[in-house]
């Protein structure tokens, strides 16, 4: 081993070690909850058209899971209540102080749940895995305390781009305009020193989310922040196979359009809709959280290569 490698090597050692029980502690915490962990496929011939996830290439038909959603919700289609599952997705064009091509995610789903049960969880997971790893010891972050015990910030996406931003997105945001400003204006403000929940996004960002019956403005979708850092994406699940199938050709052809790539319809999944009640699912980023907890500068600190 060359002297440089093991110097950064052993650099990474107290966050790989960090890590390590980063996993145990949330495995611990969903097991104690009565879920089931699942594994699904890291190859797929169809992942989730989403507008800003590209899946990366692994052969003519085949791509690199961006995210275990699709497999998992057909698990609760086929009679699964509550499973979670810890796996690596893999993303192209994602390089960065808090993004890699390749990561570490947690995704639990739900049978019968909503939005705002996967906002309890959250809180009850954060808590469980910090007490776990620093009992009674302060937390810091690029400069910031973090705070767990205490009472987490709420807020919708409306208040919070009127509060920071200046403006009203309303229902169909520019998002040439949206996306700057959540990360710029909106997102670094969020979470301090308790993580923070950012819901009710607007209807055109849904993706996979079911519209808020009370106010179809708005999707029953949130983020986890904390410390300015995106945690966690989570939402009530749409079951509606005609809407989601729409949703996901509108998706297509604008991919076709700008990439030059027809991406294929995830039809397996569209037929698991038709035998899928109410339902929750959410996104946490196992890496980001490692970040989060150990004090790391960057995500490269918390992944051994």
């Amino acid at each position: 081993m060359q002297t440089d490698e093991k110097r950064v090597l052993g650099g990474k050692k107290r966050f790989l070690e960090i890590g390590c029980r980063v996993h145990r502690l949330i495995r611990a915490f969903f097991e104690g909850e009565g879920f089931l962990e699942v594994q699904t496929p890291l190859l797929t011939s169809a992942p989730a058209p989403e507008a800003h996830i590209s899946p990366i290439a692994a052969g003519p038909s085949l791509f690199l899971s961006t995210s275990p959603e699709l497999h998992m919700k057909r698990l609760l289609a086929a009679g699964f209540e509550k499973i979670f599952q810890i796996t690596r997705a893999f993303r192209a064009g994602e390089q960065g102080r808090f993004h890699h091509p390749e990561f570490t995610i947690l995704e639990w789903y739900r049978s019968g749940a909503d939005y705002k049960d996967l906002q309890q969880d959250c809180q009850n997971l954060v808590r469980f895995t910090c007490r776990g790893l620093a009992p009674g010891s302060p937390l810091r972050f690029r400069g910031a305390d973090l705070d767990f015990e205490g009472q987490w910030d709420r807020t919708t996406v409306r208040r919070a781009f009127k509060k920071f931003a200046g403006w009203d997105p309303g229902a169909q945001p520019d998002e040439d305009r949206f996306d700057p400003d959540m990360s710029l204006k909106v997102q670094e403000n969020l979470g301090f020193p308790t993580p923070c929940i950012l819901e009710d996004y607007p209807a055109s960002l849904a993706a996979l989310a079911r519209i808020k019956p009370q106010d179809p403005e708005v999707a029953e979708r949130f983020e986890l922040f904390w410390a300015g850092v995106e945690l966690a994406n989570g939402f009530s699940e749409l079951t509606d196979p005609r809407e989601q199938r729409e949703r996901f050709r509108a998706v297509i052809e604008t991919k076709k359009r700008l990439e030059g790539m027809e991406y294929p319809m995830p039809e397996p999944f569209l037929e698991s809709l038709e035998h899928l009640g109410p339902c929750a699912g959410i996104a946490f980023g196992v890496d980001r959280f490692v970040m989060l907890v150990s004090g790391a500068e960057s995500i490269d600190d918390v992944v051994a290569f």
